[in-house]
């Protein structure tokens, strides 16, 4: 066991040793596994083939598959000998976070080692005059926002669910503010990353939270979305917001998807600084009327909500109420008490739970296409008609003030032409956004889905510039293996 810790530090100067022996049913070997539970304690390592599972797959309709063994390191120094460990005796190594990916992000497609990195949960440090806070991979989106609440601060990035700040910034995350906050790109200033072998790297350099900088490379931006190929994040220095002085939301049911996604454009072209413009197509109106008790009309919605004083809000809801109008809008109403925002934005980020209540026992597949906003029209009319004429159970939601909208399909998971054709489906929707200019992800990441539309997007070059990043970085192809490229 010693020696096998002494491997780790140097693996660079000694040639490999193979030690993991996996054998037939691809397990590590015995003295692997007690080498890992000297480094993070006995508690910290599990085998059990129910925590295997859990940490097999994320909310994708991708298929489990499980790691050999789950590490819960308690600080980065742990990280740190993981990874150099693993390293060494050439074990794949998959970072997991609150497990709530779409694209199969912690699926163990060669076995290997998870590190679940929640046990991490704290947030370093807090500069409200800078606007900056520091957290470590286990603090979430609401964790962060409820210790900053007194500050006058907050996150405003909103994937929906309760995810783990470092995993979105693996993922590149965004949502519902992005409209007027930007997504994980715009608001990590600086990460703490453990490289593949172990050493620590920090993107912007070491404690530093500066706003801007035009000093060498951009590796922060490098490891924001790069999915746990090139890296582990073990701390992210993210940028905050003040919170706006005044808060409110509308909705508002249009006669046709056009009718709704030209308000959008309207509303846009008149700099409405609008702070979040979800798009809900009819079949999610009316199970987001079922599964949260809402009384919306069903019909293409649009779902918004506006910050800023109070002086400024008037001003704002009153022009965008008269291009909804103008385009045929109608039972337009607005929510200005807390309680009515929360019960709202609550049933917009239940929408996936609420679709996949209309068949119960099947899984979910959401695509994730952004295209420029000028063609965001084309491609959601003609995506709407397509979904009726493929006989697949399925709804619209989109993001649409930066022109990302996603698919929610429903399968049946025993039903192999079913996910023929949602795979088909999803496919050509992503080789349409692209034919428009776009992209075949605006949020969710490449994942094990996606890999064949990102060398359509990128290209040769683009592909080989980003497999010579990772040789250089992982040069065993150990991190996460399997997703991306």
């Amino acid at each position: 066991m010693a020696s096998l810790l002494r491997a780790a530090v140097t693996w660079g100067l000694f040639p490999w040793r193979g030690y993991c022996s996996r054998g037939t049913q691809g397990k590590l070997s015995t003295d692997f596994v007690e080498t890992l539970k000297a480094v993070v304690g006995s508690p910290h390592v599990s085998t059990a083939a129910s925590v295997l599972e859990q940490h097999g797959h994320d909310e994708s309709m991708h298929r489990c598959q499980p790691p050999d063994v789950v590490v819960w390191p308690q600080n980065v120094e742990q990280v740190s000998q993981l990874a150099a460990l693993c390293y060494s005796q050439n074990v794949p190594i998959i970072p997991f976070g609150t497990g709530t990916g779409l694209e199969g992000g912690v699926c163990a497609v060669q076995g290997g080692v998870c590190i679940n990195l929640t046990h991490m949960d704290r947030i370093l440090e807090l500069n409200p005059e800078d606007f900056s806070v520091v957290v470590e991979p286990g603090v979430t989106r609401k964790a962060l926002n409820t210790y900053v609440r007194d500050s006058g601060l907050w996150f405003p990035v909103d994937p929906g669910a309760d995810a783990s700040l470092c995993g979105m910034a693996a993922t590149g995350a965004s949502g519902t503010n992005t409209v007027r906050y930007g997504t994980m790109r715009d608001n990590v200033l600086n990460l703490e990353v453990v490289l593949p072998g172990g050493r620590l790297l920090h993107t912007a350099g070491q404690s530093r939270h500066f706003r801007k900088s035009a000093a060498g490379y951009n590796l922060t931006g490098l490891f924001v979305g790069s999915e746990g190929t090139l890296g582990l994040i073990t701390a992210a220095t993210l940028r905050l917001h003040p919170v706006p002085e005044a808060t409110v939301a509308a909705t508002c049911a249009f006669p046709s998807v056009q009718a709704a996604v030209d308000s959008t454009i309207h509303i846009l072209q008149a700099a409405v600084p609008v702070a979040r413009i979800e798009f809900l197509d009819d079949v999610t109106m009316d199970a987001c009327n079922k599964y949260s008790n809402l009384n919306c009309s069903v019909a293409p919605t649009l779902f918004l909500e506006f910050h800023g004083s109070e002086q400024a809000l008037a001003e704002q809801l009153q022009r965008t109420e008269e291009i909804a109008l103008y385009n045929g809008a109608s039972h337009f109403s607005w929510a200005k008490e807390a309680e009515q925002r929360s019960q709202l934005w609550a049933a917009r980020h239940n929408a996936w739970y609420a679709i996949l209540a209309l068949r119960p026992g099947c899984k979910g597949y959401a695509t994730d296409v952004c295209v420029p906003i000028s063609r965001l029209p084309e491609i959601l009319v003609q995506t709407k008609e397509d979904l009726k004429a493929s006989g697949i159970t399925g709804a619209i939601v989109g993001h649409v003030g930066d022109g990302n909208f996603h698919c929610l399909l429903l399968v049946d998971p025993e039903d192999a032409d079913e996910i023929h054709r949602v795979k088909v489906f999803a496919h050509q929707l992503g080789r349409r956004a692209l034919a428009l200019r776009g992209t075949c992800t605006g949020e969710h990441g490449i994942g094990l889905g996606k890999r064949q539309l990102l060398q359509e997007e990128v290209g040769t070059v683009g592909m080989e510039t980003m497999w010579q990043l990772k040789a250089t970085l992982d040069p065993r192809g150990l991190m996460n293996p399997g997703k991306m490229l």
